[in-house]
């Protein structure tokens, strides 16, 4: 039987004989007559490098196929000394610092090692002023399940574009109740994330030329507070991207986002307690899945199944879309979106899902509700704490009710009535089982007589506020008399005529009109 070469050594054979044909042929080119071949000393050198690269490699070749030295197995690859190069171009891999991907040991110091790793790693100049560039460094959490007694936090201030992604945190036992599982804080004191409502108010609208990180994004985690805290918190941030992420058992807030901007919250799904509604001990939720203290950020394609609050907003210019809210009853005092920053809310609210639980808004300046559905007898609040409702569209939504008389939108004046009103249309809405407030109303009567009255207070949103009404009187005959507008008061409507004449008005008021 003929042998077989083995396929390395037939290449390498291959290479040397090509090798050898362009040396020769070449020589043959540069001798000057066609291919005559010289006696001289030139031949003998170029045949001495042909041998000396043949034997280079056969050298490669031998090394090449040496069998690679045995290994032996290892239990975990939490229980192995990292080895040299353990990371690959700029991912880090946790696992190789140590972190237990089952959550048998406590994983904290292994992850904040990788963290600092990638903080020091190279840097490709500056995103904005005073922002290293890490030039996308991830670290990898490799589909584990680590746990953690503290806050991960970045070591210092002042790098970007980073990714943590990959895997599920859970805090110990011991984490502290007032943390976060992944702080993107340049302090490190535990009041960090504990400011008051005005202080956070106060820092977020200053103006401020500096931000603590740029482009990080948290993608693909779950992460489990154990009931002794918050999931995320994000401190004077610029351009953070929580993307795909798993956010249960907090007590404080699920995500927190505090002065900087741009922040993009997507396609994830938060609740205190995991459950898919109708759970018994929905009256005791607590807790804020995400708590917006910032201005300009986007919610977006986000699940709350389960919290005292769904999405709380205290800056101005946010947007949340395709949200769907069924977190807590209104009923049992849950809210669904509360805007908490009075007279500065601009924010809208577009193409989501209040499911049993509503929208409030005080002092709603520039606030924008439309192509949203609320089930269950949800309904939006306008509250009031200076007065001023102005430059609201509450337009093309669905309600469905249960015919219990609930209005769709409706007003809380308890600290005062709204005194500064203007631009306000509440309009076009649909509603199933509840009553449609407006601040348009469209309506008609008829009668054999001097005067008519239309009451619209069935319909409109503020009492005893009438800025605009335009009528029509049909006599359906040869009856042609004078006719006016003779009281507009307590959401009433009363036209009068000199004669009697049998006659149908139509009127049409507004209340939301440009002052």
């Amino acid at each position: 039987m003929e042998a077989t070469m083995p396929r390395k050594a037939l290449t390498w054979s291959m290479l040397m004989g090509f090798a050898s044909f362009i040396i020769i042929h070449a020589y043959a080119e540069n001798s000057g007559g066609g291919h005559r071949f010289s006696g001289g000393g030139r031949f003998r050198d170029d045949m001495r490098k042909m041998q000396e690269f043949k034997a280079s490699l056969i050298r490669h070749d031998s090394i090449s196929a040496a069998p690679p030295p045995s290994v032996s197995p290892s239990p975990s690859p939490s229980y192995v000394d990292p080895p040299p190069g353990r990371n690959s171009a700029r991912v880090y891999h946790v696992t190789s610092y140590g972190a237990d991907p089952t959550g048998e040991r406590d994983s904290t110091d292994a992850l904040a090692e990788a963290i600092a790793d990638a903080f020091r790693g190279p840097t490709e100049g500056f995103l904005i002023d005073g922002i290293a560039n890490l030039g996308g460094a991830q670290i990898s959490l490799e589909g584990g399940y680590y746990r953690i007694s503290r806050p991960l936090r970045l070591p210092a201030a002042g790098v970007g574009n980073l990714m943590i992604h990959g895997g599920t945190l859970r805090a110990s036992d011991d984490f502290p109740t007032n943390g976060y599982l992944i702080d993107l804080s340049a302090s490190s004191s535990p009041n960090e994330n504990e400011k008051t409502y005005e202080s956070s108010i106060s820092a977020q609208l200053s103006s401020s030329s500096s931000y603590n990180y740029e482009y990080i994004t948290l993608r693909d985690l779950m992460l489990d507070s154990n009931y002794r805290g918050g999931g995320i918190s994000v401190i004077n941030s610029l351009r953070t991207s929580i993307d795909n992420c798993y956010i249960t058992h907090f007590t404080t807030n699920g995500i927190l986002v505090q002065s900087g901007h741009e922040t993009y919250i997507r396609n994830s799904f938060l609740g205190q307690h995991i459950t898919a509604g109708g759970d018994h001990g929905e009256r005791n939720f607590s807790g804020t899945a995400i708590n917006l203290m910032g201005n300009d950020n986007a919610v977006t394609d986000v699940v709350i199944f389960s919290a005292s609050v769904g999405i709380m907003i205290s800056g101005p210019a946010n947007i949340l879309s395709g949200v769907h809210c069924y977190n807590k009853a209104t009923g049992f005092g849950g809210t669904g979106i509360y805007l908490r920053l009075p007279g500065l809310t601009q924010t809208r609210i577009v193409n989501s899902y209040l499911d049993y639980t509503g929208i409030v808004a005080e002092d709603p300046v520039q606030l924008d509700i439309s192509n949203t559905f609320f089930l269950g007898d949800a309904y939006i609040v306008l509250k009031s704490i200076k007065g001023v409702a102005n430059g609201v569209n509450i337009v093309n939504n669905m309600f469905s009710g249960s015919n219990k008389g609930v209005g769709i939108v409706q007003l809380d004046q308890s600290k005062g009535p709204f005194k500064d009103i203007g631009q306000i249309v509440v309009d076009r809405n649909n509603a199933r089982g509840m009553n449609i407030k407006s601040t348009v109303g469209r309506r008609s009567v008829q009668g054999n007589g001097t005067s008519w009255t239309i009451d619209f207070n069935p319909v409109l949103l503020f009492p005893n506020f009438i800025k605009h009404v335009q009528y029509t009187l049909s006599t359906g005959g040869n009856a042609f008399p004078n006719h006016a507008l003779r009281n507009v008061s307590n959401n009433r409507v009363v036209i009068e005529s000199n004669v009697a004449v049998p006659a149908s008005v139509f009127v049409t008021v507004d209340q939301g009109v440009a002052n």
